[in-house]
C-alpha cells in the first residue's frame, strides 16, 4: 500500500471517477520577461551570481501539450514547454535536467503568473491543471495559470521504480504483519522497492528533495518573468511553499498554502498525525451514517482482520486482500463526496464480495482498466526519503504499535509499521528531521486549515503559521471536512483566497469559516 499520500487534486478526482496592494508583480510589456528580475536568489534572498546565463537567459518555447500517462491531451488553450535546470543546484553549471512545465494564459490582462502545486509529493502538476482550472476561473482572469512536473516526476526525468507486474505482486505483501515470515517479507519488499528506485533514477536520485524542488521554482518564477511567486500549494505544496519562503523570503509575493503539512513533525510525527486525522474523518463519516464512531471502528477493523486471514473475492478474478482493503477503505475519506461511495463498499464486502473495496485501491493506486500502474508513489517515496533523515528500525516500529493501535483501531497498525517500512535500506540518506520555514521578512503568506482534514490535519495549520513567523504567516480556519478547504463548498474561504490573490486583501491571522 502507498503511504498515504498529500496529493489534493489526484485524490480528489479518484474519488469522483470511482498583506500587499496593487497588482501581482510585474512584466515587460514587450516580450514577457521582467528585465529587472535579477537571477534566482541566494538562502539570504540576494541575487545569485552562480549560475550560468543559459539558465537565466533561457527563452521558453511553448507549444501544444501532448497527452500524458493516464491523461488526454488538454484544449488548446494550454501550452507546454520544458525548462532546463541544474541537476545538481550545488553545481549548477554542470549537467541539467528538463522539467516540464503547462500554462494557460490569463482570460484577461495578465498581471503576472500563479503557479500551481497539488502535492504528494509526486503528483504531475501538468496532467493536473488543465482539470483544476474550473475551480480557479476568477483567478484567470488575472493570472497565467502554471504548473510543473516537479524533477523525479512524469515529464521531469519521472522515476519507475516497478513493472506492472512487480507493483501487482507486491500487493500481496501483508502491510499489518503478524508473523516473523510477514514481518520479513514485508522489509524486503521495501528493501527491494529502494533498489529498484536507485536502477531507475541513479544519479537523480540524491537530487529530488523538496529543496531542490523549491529552488527549481525560483528559476520558473525568474524565466516566467516575474519579480515575486505567486503561488498556491496543497497538500504537500504546503510544505514546498514554506521551504521557498524559507530559501528566499524576498522573493514572496502572494502565497496560499491550503491543506497544510505540519512542518514541526518528524516522519514519526506526521504518521501519528495521519492516523489521528484519517480515525477523526473515519468518526465524522460514521456519525453521518448514525453510527457510534468507536462501535463502528471497531466493526471495519474486524472486517480487515477477516479480510487478511480470507482475502475476498471480485469481479475482476482479483483477491481483495487486507492490503487493498485499507487502501480502499481510505480514499473516500479524503472527499465527503466519497462516503456514500465508501457506505456502498463495505456493505458488500461484508456480504463477501471485494469488488467495490479493490475499485476503489485502484483509484488510489493510479491503476487503469488494462493493469498499468501509474508512478505517482514512486516519486512520492524517492522524494520523501530525500527528505527525512529519520529511519526507524523494525524493532522501533513495533514498540510503537500500542500507541498507534490505541489512536486508531483501522488504521494504526498499518502506520506504526510504515514509519519504518517506507524508507527501509534507501539507498541514499536524508537530508532533515524537519523542514525549515521560517520566512522573516517575506510578505504576509495565507495558511488554510480544514478542522476535518483527515491527511493533513487542522493542527499543522497553525504550526505552519507560527513557524513561518509573525507577522508572515496567517491563519485562516475552515470547519469543514475532506483534504483541503479552497473549491470545496465555502463561500467564505473562497472569498478570501480570490481577495488576497486577486487584491492583495490580507484576512485577519485566526479567521474563522463555518
Amino acid at each position: 500500500m502507498a503511504r498515504l499520500t498529500q496529493w489534493a487534486a489526484a485524490v480528489a478526482a479518484a474519488v469522483l471517477l470511482a498583506g500587499c496592494g496593487g497588482g501581482p508583480g510585474g512584466r515587460s510589456a514587450e516580450d514577457g520577461m521582467d528585465r529587472s528580475a535579477a537571477a534566482p536568489a541566494a538562502p539570504d534572498g540576494t541575487p545569485s551570481a552562480r549560475l550560468p546565463s543559459s539558465l537565466t537567459s533561457q527563452r521558453l518555447d511553448w507549444g501544444r501539450c501532448e497527452a500524458t500517462a493516464g491523461s488526454p491531451a488538454p484544449g488548446d488553450e494550454w501550452r507546454c514547454a520544458t525548462l532546463k535546470a541544474p541537476l545538481d543546484w550545488s553545481r549548477p553549471d554542470r549537467e541539467t535536467i528538463g522539467l516540464a512545465l503547462i500554462r494557460a494564459n490569463a482570460t484577461a490582462e495578465s498581471t503576472g503568473s500563479l503557479l500551481f502545486n497539488f502535492g504528494g509529493p509526486g503528483g504531475s502538476g501538468v496532467a493536473a491543471l488543465p482539470s483544476y482550472a474550473s475551480e480557479v476561473t476568477a483567478l484567470r482572469q488575472r493570472y497565467d495559470l502554471v504548473s510543473w512536473d516537479p524533477r523525479g516526476v512524469g515529464g521531469s526525468s519521472g522515476v519507475r521504480c516497478r513493472g506492472d507486474r512487480q507493483i501487482q505482486a507486491a500487493e500481496a505483501i501483508d502491510v499489518t504483519p503478524d508473523t516473523a515470515s510477514e514481518v520479513r517479507a514485508y522489509f524486503q519488499d521495501a528493501a527491494d522497492f529502494g533498489q529498484g528506485c536507485r536502477n531507475a533514477a541513479r544519479k537523480l536520485l540524491a537530487h529530488v528533495s523538496t529543496t531542490d524542488t523549491a529552488r527549481d521554482m525560483d528559476l520558473i518564477r525568474h524565466v516566467l518573468g516575474d519579480t515575486k511567486l505567486h503561488y498556491f500549494g496543497m497538500s504537500y505544496g504546503t510544505e514546498l511553499g514554506g521551504v521557498y519562503a524559507h530559501l528566499f523570503p524576498q522573493r514572496v509575493g502572494r502565497l496560499v498554502l491550503d491543506a497544510v503539512v505540519d512542518p514541526t513533525a518528524d516522519s514519526v510525527g506526521h504518521a501519528l498525525n495521519q492516523t489521528k486525522g484519517f480515525q477523526r474523518a473515519l468518526d465524522a463519516y460514521l456519525k453521518s451514517t448514525g453510527q457510534d464512531p468507536e462501535r463502528g471502528s471497531r466493526k471495519i477493523a474486524d472486517l480487515l482482520r477477516r479480510i487478511d486471514a480470507t482475502p475476498l473475492p471480485t469481479s475482476s478474478g482479483r483477491k481483495l486482500t487486507q492490503t487493498l482493503a485499507l487502501t480502499g477503505i481510505t480514499l473516500p475519506l479524503y472527499s465527503k463526496s466519497g462516503w456514500p461511495a465508501l457506505t456502498s463498499a463495505l456493505t458488500a464486502a461484508e456480504q463477501g464480495d471485494g469488488s467495490e473495496l479493490l475499485s476503489l485501491a485502484d483509484a488510489y493506486n493510479d491503476r487503469d482498466g488494462s493493469g498499468h500502474y501509474g508512478t505517482t508513489t514512486h516519486a512520492q517515496r524517492v522524494i520523501s526519503c530525500l527528505d527525512a533523515k529519520q529511519r526507524p528500525t523494525p524493532e522501533q516500529a513495533r514498540k510503537l504499535l500500542p500507541e498507534f493501535e490505541r489512536i486508531s483501531p483501522v488504521f494504526g497498525t498499518f502506520m506504526a509499521w510504515d514509519t519504518a517500512g517506507w524508507c527501509h535500506d534507501w539507498p541514499v540518506p536524508g537530508q532533515y528531521d524537519t523542514p525549515r520555514v521560517s520566512a522573516p521578512g517575506a510578505a504576509p503568506i495565507l495558511v488554510i486549515g480544514n478542522t476535518g482534514d483527515p491527511a493533513t490535519p487542522y493542527e499543522g495549520a497553525r504550526r505552519m503559521a507560527d513557524e513561518l513567523g509573525k507577522g508572515v504567516g496567517v491563519e485562516l480556519t475552515w470547519k469543514g471536512e475532506g483534504h483541503g478547504a479552497y473549491g470545496s463548498g465555502s463561500d467564505c474561504v473562497d472569498s478570501t483566497v480570490n481577495a488576497y490573490l486577486l487584491h492583495g486583501t490580507v484576512p485577519k491571522d485566526g479567521k474563522v469559516c463555518s
